[in-house]
C-alpha cells in the first residue's frame, strides 16, 4: 500500500533540518524487505544542537517555562485532537514502518490519545505539600520539572512509547530530545510536525533519528541532559545506567525486558483461559516486553489446554498487515533470525512443537505462531526473552510450586493468573514479583495505571500518577517563623 512519506529530516527547534554530517539511513519495510525511505541520520553533533534548543526552551524566562500550567494542558489537548484527526494516516505509516496489522495500529492511536488527554488534565494538578516540621518554621514542598530529558524509544510500539514518554514530560514542564528506534523513525517525525502545529514553542520537543551507538549514546553521555528515559533491552539498559552515573548522575528510568508468567488453574474456564493466554503471547507478533510467554497450566486441565492452544494458534492469520490479518511480520532480519534460532533450540530440546515452528512465506520477516508444550523451566526457550510469536506451556501441580517457579526469573515486568478462586488470585497477586499482575485478563494497560518492572525489567514507572512523578523533582522550602515577630 502506498503511504505518503512527509517527513524524513531531523526536527530541532521546531525546524526540519538535515543532519550535520548530511548522512541518511534507510528504514526498511518488514513486509517485503524493501527500502521505504532514506532518513536523516543524527549523531552527536545533532544531539548537541537539539540539547542547546531544549536547554534554551527550559530557561526560567522562556516562553515554555512562563506558560501557565493550565496552558501546557491545553497544548497537550490540541496535540491529542491533531493526532485523532490524522489517526488513519499515522496508523498506515506505523504499519508500513513496523509491520503491525493496521487495525492494531489504529487501536494503539486511540489509546495514545487517551494518554495525552490524561496528562493534559494533570498539568495544573501537580501539587506539593505543607509539612508540620519541628521548630519555629513553616515548611512546604514544590514539585518542579526535572529539566532537559533524553527519551530513547523502541521499535515495537513506536507511537505508544513516544506518547507515553513525551506526555508526562510536557505536562510536568520539561523539554525533550527524542531518539526513535532506527527501525521505525517515521511516525515520531510525523507527530513532531503535529507538535509544532499544536503550538508548542521551539525547542520543547526535538526528534533525532539515528542509531543507538551514535545518537543514543550521545544522549546518555550529554552533560546537559538531566534525565534519560529508555525502553528496550536489559543489556542496553545496563549501559545507559552506567553511562548516566559516570557523566552527571542524570536521572534514569528504564523499562526493559521480560519473561512473564501466566498461571492457569484447574478451576479456570478453559475456553476463556486459552484465549487469554493466546493473546498474552501473540499480541504484536510476540514483540511485547510484557508478553505472557511462560504459560503454567495446572495438571488437571493441562492435556486439554495444550490441544486447544495449538488449535487457536493454527487458526491465527498471518500476512499483509494492511489486510484483515492477526499477525504481520517481525521488525527486521536480525529479529527474524533471533526468533528462528530460539524455535530451533526449542525443537532440539525435549519440548514438543505442537503448532508452527517455521517461517511463513518466502518474502518478509514472517514467522508462524509457534507453540511448545512440555517445556521445562531450565530450557533456553523458558528462561530467555524470545520477543517473537512463541508460546511456552509448562505443567504444574500446586500453588506454592508454581508461585516459586513463576518468580524464579531475572525479570519481573508482568504476571497473570486465571482462576475462579478470588483468594487464590489475590494471594498470587500479592506474592508475584512483577510490576503488573493481571487476574482473569492480561495486557490491560491504560492511561490511569502505572506500568514498569521489578528486578532486571527495570525501574521507574510510566502512565498513571507515577508516570508524571518521574519527570519532577521535589524541593523543600523552609521559612523561619519566630514566636514574637517584630512587625
Amino acid at each position: 500500500m502506498a503511504v505518503d512519506i512527509k517527513y524524513t529530516k531531523l526536527f530541532i527547534n521546531n525546524e526540519w533540518v538535515d543532519a550535520v554530517s548530511k548522512k541518511t539511513f534507510p528504514t526498511i519495510n518488514p513486509q517485503d524487505e524493501t527500502i521505504i525511505a532514506q532518513v536523516a541520520e543524527g549523531d552527536k553533533a545533532d544531539v548537541d544542537l537539539a540539547v542547546i534548543a531544549a536547554k534554551k526552551a527550559f530557561h526560567r524566562y522562556s516562553e515554555w517555562r512562563t506558560l501557565d500550567a493550565s496552558q501546557r494542558g491545553r497544548l497537550l489537548l490540541k496535540l491529542a485532537d491533531l493526532i485523532e484527526r490524522d489517526a488513519k494516516y499515522l496508523a498506515e505509516l506505523e504499519t508500513l514502518d513496523c509491520g503491525k496489522p493496521v487495525k492494531n495500529a489504529e487501536a494503539d492511536i486511540v489509546r495514545c490519545v487517551k494518554v495525552i488527554r490524561y496528562y493534559a488534565g494533570k498539568a495544573d494538578k501537580i501539587l506539593g505539600n505543607t509539612i508540620p516540621a519541628d521548630g519555629e518554621v513553616l515548611s512546604f514542598t514544590l514539585k518542579e520539572p526535572v529539566g532537559v530529558c533524553g527519551q530513547i524509544l523502541p521499535w515495537n510500539y513506536p507511537i505508544p512509547l513516544l506518547i507515553w514518554k513525551i506526555s508526562p514530560a510536557l505536562a510536568a514542564g520539561c523539554t525533550t530530545v527524542v531518539k526513535p528506534a532506527e527501525q521505525t523513525p517515521l511516525t515520531a517525525l510525523a507527530i513532531a510536525a503535529l507538535i509544532k502545529e499544536a503550538g508548542f514553542p521551539p525547542g520543547v520537543v526535538n526528534v533525532i533519528p539515528g542509531y543507538g551507538h551514535t545518537a543514543g549514546s550521545a544522549i546518555t553521555h550529554h552533560p546537559d541532559i538531566d534525565k534519560v528515559a529508555f525502553t528496550g533491552s536489559t543489556e542496553v539498559g545496563r549501559v545507559i545506567m552506567s553511562t548516566a552515573a559516570a557523566v552527571n548522575l542524570k536521572r534514569v528510568t528504564l523499562e526493559l525486558g521480560g519473561k512473564s508468567p501466566l498461571i492457569v488453574f484447574n478451576d479456570a474456564n478453559l475456553e476463556n483461559a486459552v484465549k487469554i493466554a493466546h493473546n498474552a503471547t501473540f499480541t504484536n507478533a510476540g514483540q511485547c516486553c510484557v508478553a505472557g510467554t511462560r504459560i503454567y497450566v495446572q495438571s488437571g486441565i493441562y492435556d486439554e489446554f495444550i490441544v486447544k492452544a495449538a488449535e487457536i494458534a493454527k487458526k491465527r492469520t498471518v500476512g499483509n498487515p494492511f489486510k484483515e490479518v492477526d499477525q504481520g511480520p517481525l521488525i527486521d532480519k536480525d529479529m527474524f533470525d533471533k526468533v528462528m534460532s530460539y524455535i530451533d533450540a526449542g525443537k532440539k530440546s525435549s519440548a514438543k512443537c505442537i503448532a508452527g515452528g517455521d517461517r511463513f512465506g518466502n518474502i518478509g520477516y514472517y514467522v508462524q505462531p509457534t507453540v511448545f508444550a512440555d517445556v521445562k523451566d531450565d530450557m533456553k526457550i523458558a528462561r530467555e526473552e524470545i520477543f517473537g510469536p512463541v508460546q511456552c506451556i509448562l505443567k504444574f501441580d500446586t500453588f506454592e510450586e508454581v508461585l516459586d517457579r513463576a518468580n524464579n526469573s531475572n525479570y519481573g515486568l508482568g504476571a497473570g493468573v486465571i482462576t475462579n478462586d478470588i483468594t487464590k488470585a489475590l494471594a498470587f497477586a500479592k506474592y508475584a514479583r512483577a510490576g503488573s499482575t493481571w487476574i482473569n485478563t492480561y495486557l490491560h494497560i491504560v492511561a490511569q495505571t502505572p506500568f514498569g518492572g521489578f528486578k532486571e525489567s527495570g525501574f521507574g514507572r510510566e502512565l498513571g500518577e507515577d508516570g508524571i512523578l518521574q519527570y519532577l523533582e521535589t524541593k523543600t522550602v523552609t521559612i523561619n517563623l519566630p514566636k514574637n515577630p517584630q512587625i
